[in-house]
């Protein structure tokens, strides 16, 4: 499964308008150098003497509009998120306080971030693998109960938690995806969360999270924490 951060749509306005401009300004200093070195008598004919714009105005047309569109591509990265996830064996969380595998999910970069949407994957003990990367997503209450129709309880043995659409994800900002005790881990072989967010230029990029990955399903302490 492709867990990479990767970028899913791109906005509309602010990408490919200003794409199309340049397709269209080069368009035309191609029309605009030709009609110069075409001969009289075809140049004096419908619609070939259509003169749009001459060469210095095309030029620049050409040089302003790839101007914006390489600023554009450079903020984008300047302001895109860095999503990353990390696991470990943490206490204070379940209600009877017993150790619990614990996912956060990191914002790394220098700008916020705002949730455009969540799914979940589950997949139980002796499960059969999804057949691939675009099945078997579901909502957050469909994950849950498919996890408790094995045993475990939610906010006692287990949880996914809720996060809403809108919700920001600040720079160098935390967010808990979820926590399993041992209980829960033994009827749970892995939990996949596709999580998508949009920046501030308005591109949505998309990062899957194991939440298992590292996962030790045998708690026995408390792992030092990482931030």
């Amino acid at each position: 499964m492709r867990t990479s951060q990767r970028v899913v749509r791109r906005n509309r306005v602010f990408s490919r308008l200003l794409t199309c401009m340049v397709y269209l300004s080069l368009l035309l200093l191609a029309y605009s150098v030709w009609r110069t070195n075409a001969p009289d008598t075809l140049t004096d004919s419908w619609p070939w003497k259509l003169e749009l714009l001459d060469g210095q105005s095309a030029t620049t047309a050409v040089v302003g509009s790839m101007g914006a569109a390489l600023a554009r591509g450079q903020y984008a990265r300047a302001v895109r998120p860095a999503l990353g996830y990390y696991g470990r064996a943490t206490a204070g969380i379940a209600p009877d306080d017993r150790l619990v595998w614990a996912c956060h999910v990191v914002n790394a970069a220098q700008d916020v971030a705002v949730v455009d949407g969540i799914a979940y994957r589950v997949v139980l003990t002796g499960d059969a693998d999804p057949a691939d990367d675009e099945t078997g997503w579901v909502d957050r209450e469909r994950a849950k109960r498919a996890i408790e129709e094995r045993g475990p309880v939610d906010r006692s043995d287990f949880s996914l938690h809720f996060i809403s659409a809108d919700k920001p994800l600040p720079a160098q900002g935390l967010m808990l995806i979820g926590w399993f005790t041992e209980e829960a881990m033994a009827e749970v072989r892995d939990v996949h969360v596709r999580l998508r967010v949009t920046d501030r230029v308005g591109d949505t990029h998309e990062r899957i999270i194991d939440v298992m990955k590292g996962a030790d399903r045998s708690l026995r302490r408390v792992d030092p924490p990482l931030f």
